[in-house]
């Protein structure tokens, strides 16, 4: 099968095309039939060495697939060959085959095609187990959400809209207001512009955040503890910005703020029924259209170094997505 392989964890341009034989699935496993992969901040992160996860090399990157299911495990019960699905895993996604778990792999619906399919695991996945499992959003709290143009990001600005909550997304540039707005931001706060804790203040009158969505880390985590509203959720969801913060413990306690870590992987691998479950809830609000996935552009699998380095430049609102058959 032909594979996009991660030669050293280098960054994009250690990434080369090749051919690797078909893998075969185990008993608990399917084979997917790649059509679409997403491409996230993750998977830049781990061909560049930066992830806590580092697999032999070469191997081949890439979390999210949807396709189309073509053998399958004994063990397997809710997946048959020839089923529309999506599936995830810590890597793999960018190549014409992929063996996911299957407790990692749902059944794409009607109405969700291949390349909003798969975005889905990562994204929506995300924020569902965050805004709805960790820090039961209700309706009308403020939610601010931090690197809200990105994939993550928007969808959890999507969900928070959903759920009936006030929306802040921060992103890192004017031009990226639009499409937060589009996706149901109540306000926006541009970073290189506004200044993050006075802004916050102002838009919520002094009361501060009920639930943040922080994926940036360093002094943009260190400003949202110090704004965060009585009994508030604090979440750090990832450290785009390159550096893990450490939180004087007396902000949480003045406050009565909760800190909440969200990891979607571990969450897959600890509690894999619920995992699952809750990827077949967001396809179907996606189906309902109440859920709207953001694609930015579609390119052919060959294009993975190229895909990459929009990642890299923070150039893409919502998703990248390969095209792979």
């Amino acid at each position: 099968m032909k594979a996009v392989m991660c030669t050293a964890f280098d960054g994009p341009e250690a990434l080369r095309i090749g051919t690797l034989p078909d893998p075969e699935p185990a008993s608990d496993e399917v084979l997917v039939e790649v059509q679409a992969a997403s491409v996230s901040f993750m998977d830049l992160l781990m061909i560049s060495g930066g992830y806590q996860l580092r697999p032999d090399l070469p191997y081949v990157p890439g979390t999210d697939a949807a396709g189309v299911a073509r053998a399958v495990g004994a063990d397997v019960a809710h997946i048959r060959p020839g089923d529309r699905v999506i599936g995830t895993g810590w890597h793999g996604a960018y190549a014409e085959r992929m063996v996911v778990k299957g407790w990692r792999c749902n059944r794409l619906p009607e109405g969700v095609d291949m390349v909003d399919g798969s975005t889905v695991a990562h994204t929506y996945a995300t924020a569902h187990y965050a805004l709805k499992l960790r820090a039961g959003l209700q309706a009308g709290e403020w939610l601010l959400v931090t690197g809200a143009a990105g994939g993550v990001g928007l969808a959890a600005v999507d969900m928070g809209r959903m759920m009936g909550a006030r929306v802040i997304a921060c992103v890192s540039r004017a031009e990226k207001a639009g499409i937060v707005r589009d996706y149901g931001a109540a306000e926006v706060i541009v970073l290189e512009e506004d200044n993050l804790r006075d802004r916050v203040k102002e838009i919520t009158g002094g009361r501060g955040v009920d639930v943040c969505f922080e994926m940036l880390g360093g002094e943009t985590f260190l400003t949202l503890a110090r704004v965060m509203a009585w009994n508030g959720r604090l979440m750090p969801i990832g450290f785009a910005g390159g550096e893990i913060p450490k939180l004087p413990m007396n902000l949480p306690l003045l406050k009565n703020y909760s800190v909440v870590g969200v990891f979607i992987g571990a969450w897959n691998d600890h509690d894999p029924g619920p995992a699952n479950r809750a990827v077949d809830d967001v396809l179907a609000e996606i189906a309902a259209g109440r859920l709207t996935p953001k694609v930015d552009r579609v390119l052919p699998l060959e294009d993975a170094r190229r895909a990459m380095e929009l990642v890299q430049d923070r150039a893409v609102q919502g998703r990248v997505v390969l095209e792979v058959v």
